[in-house]
């Protein structure tokens, strides 16, 4: 009877304050919308990281005619410091592989790389490019000291660490995820402050009922209780529909628009959206329930 009488009251609230609940949860789900394509871009970031990381490449770059490193004195790498700086490499133990690249070889890559650009390719010679060592490491994170032990050795020019030209991609990334959840931040105080005010007004319209239990001695959790389940209600409607929205963006942008197109990295899958939606739903509940809680023990003193 309690339960029939409490699931009343509730649709007798939602009635009384349609537009504001409608209100209540577009807001939410606006919000938690916004909190979840930051999640989502999280998730990105990482899994590019695990992707790109597990892919980049130190380059050791050797004399050459062009050379203006102090380490190469205006003359090209020698047969002994080439093989010298081979053995080395192989034997440091962040290395997990050594690839030598040879002018020749490193002038297909540059033909290949820039065969939209004839004149590009045709103003350049094998002669100008440097020879390398493409240097896997066991851990990305240790190309310092890699770096450190080759850059003033004989016969080397430059050392060059793609991670770093990574983390510039990475930084802009992680700016984007920051805006949306600053916006989504400032998106949920307002959630709140309009849960706080739909349950004002509903505790307000329900003021003559709420009396008369009081006076036949209605507990204080038997009077409150329908309106702290219209407000959950309301969190609940916003996160399902803002995880329905995530995940809509994630087929829509992710798997229709970026993935037939970009090739040369990995995608968050949907096991990213099914981890980010019950934070989403939790998170909607737990807002509007303390937003109402709090109004409550204000307006509804017993």
């Amino acid at each position: 009877m309690r339960a029939q009488f409490i699931l009343s009251e509730i649709g007798v609230g939602l009635r009384r304050n349609i537009t504001l609940t409608i209100a209540t949860v577009v807001t939410v789900a606006i919000s938690l919308t916004l909190v979840g394509l930051g999640l989502l871009v999280r998730d990105q970031v990482t899994t590019m990281k695990g992707y790109w990381y597990d892919k980049v490449e130190v380059t050791v770059y050797l004399c050459g005619q062009t050379s203006t490193s102090p380490t190469c004195a205006g003359k090209e790498v020698t047969q002994d410091q080439r093989q010298q700086l081979a053995t080395d490499l192989q034997a440091t133990p962040q290395v997990k592989r050594v690839f030598y690249e040879s002018k020749a070889e490193a002038f297909t890559r540059f033909k290949e790389q820039f065969k939209d650009s004839p004149d590009l390719v045709a103003n350049v010679s094998a002669d100008a490019l440097p020879e390398s060592f493409r240097v896997k490491l066991a851990d990305p994170r240790k190309f310092e000291v890699v770096a450190s032990a080759f850059r003033d050795r004989p016969g080397v020019d430059t050392v060059q660490d793609q991670k770093k030209l990574l983390e510039n991609f990475f930084n802009v990334l992680n700016v984007f995820q920051k805006v949306a959840l600053i916006v989504a931040a400032f998106q949920l105080v307002a959630s709140v402050l309009l849960v706080s005010n739909t349950i004002r007004v509903a505790a307000f319209s329900r003021r003559r009922e709420t009396g008369i239990m009081r006076l036949v001695g209605a507990s204080n959790l038997y009077i409150q209780l329908p309106f702290l389940l219209e407000g959950a209600l309301a969190g609940l409607l916003g996160g399902a529909l803002a995880g329905g929205l995530v995940a809509l963006g994630k087929y829509e942008l992710i798997d229709q628009q970026l993935r037939p197109r970009i090739k040369f990295t990995n995608f968050v899958g949907w096991d990213s959206v099914l981890g980010i939606i019950p934070w989403l739903l939790v998170t909607g509940v737990v807002l509007s329930s303390t937003a109402s809680f709090v109004t409550l023990r204000r307006h509804l003193r017993v």
